[in-house]
C-alpha cells in the first residue's frame, strides 16, 4: 500500500523553506496526502560537512534572494527581500517548534514566525519575531520559552537532528517518503508522485 503521508524536514534558518511552509496547507487539502513536519537543526549538519551555504558568495547569495522573491510571486506569497541572513538565533526557533509540535501548534507558529521573518524583516529566533509570532497564535511566550530551554527540549531536537543524519539529509526543505529524499521547494511534486506511485511521473 502507498504511504500517505510525507516528511517535512525543515529547519528554522532555511530560507527556501519559507515557499514550503506557506503551502503545505493548501497542498494537504488538495492533494489528501499528509506531512508529519519535523524540525531539525541544520547548521550542526552543515558545520560536520565543512559547508555553510552563500558565506562569502554574494553572487549565490544574490541569486537566492531572487529566486525566492520569483517563487513567492509565482505562489502569490507576499516577500520584502532581502531578509536578515543568515539567522544567528535559529536553534531558538527551531526549539520553540519543537515544543509546538508536541503540543500541536507548531506549524502554525512556523508559518507566523517566517511571516514575519520575510514580510517585516524580523530575524528568526530573535525578538521580536519569537514573542510576536508566539503571541499571534496565542500562545504565552514566557511559558513557551520556559519550555524550550528545558533539557528535554533540547534533547529532543538533538535526536531529529540525529535521525535527519542518519536519513542523509543535508539541506532545507527535505521531503522523505520510505527514505526517499527530495530535496528543495521545488521538489515537492516529486515527492508527492513517489507517495502515491513509488516513482517520479511526468505532468
Amino acid at each position: 500500500m502507498a504511504p500517505s503521508q510525507i516528511d517535512f524536514w525543515f529547519t528554522m534558518g532555511s530560507t527556501h523553506s519559507y515557499l514550503s511552509v506557506s503551502r503545505l496547507s493548501d497542498v494537504e487539502r488538495s492533494t489528501g496526502i499528509s506531512f508529519h513536519w519535523r524540525p531539525f537543526h541544520l547548521l550542526i549538519i552543515l558545520q560536520e560537512m565543512k559547508h555553510v551555504p552563500f558565506a562569502d558568495k554574494p553572487a549565490k547569495l544574490t541569486y537566492m534572494w531572487r529566486d525566492i522573491e520569483r517563487r513567492a510571486a509565482m505562489y502569490g506569497f507576499p516577500a520584502n527581500l532581502p531578509a536578515p541572513y543568515p539567522a544567528k538565533q535559529s536553534i531558538v526557533a527551531n526549539l520553540i517548534a519543537t515544543v509546538g509540535m508536541r503540543e500541536g501548534w507548531g506549524p502554525e507558529f512556523v508559518r507566523a514566525a517566517y511571516r514575519r521573518w520575510f514580510t517585516l524583516k524580523q530575524e528568526t529566533g530573535a525578538e521580536p519575531n519569537v514573542s510576536g509570532s508566539l503571541r499571534d497564535i496565542g500562545q504565552d511566550p514566557e511559558r513557551v520559552l520556559t519550555l524550550a530551554e528545558a533539557e528535554t527540549t533540547k534533547a529532543a531536537l538533538e535526536a531529529e537532528t540525529s535521525a535527519a543524519r542518519d536519513l542523509g539529509i543535508f539541506g532545507s526543505p527535505t521531503f522523505v517518503v520510505d527514505r526517499e529524499l527530495f530535496w528543495g521547494d521545488d521538489r515537492l511534486n516529486d515527492a508527492i508522485s513517489w507517495c502515491r506511485s513509488g516513482r517520479v511521473q511526468y505532468g
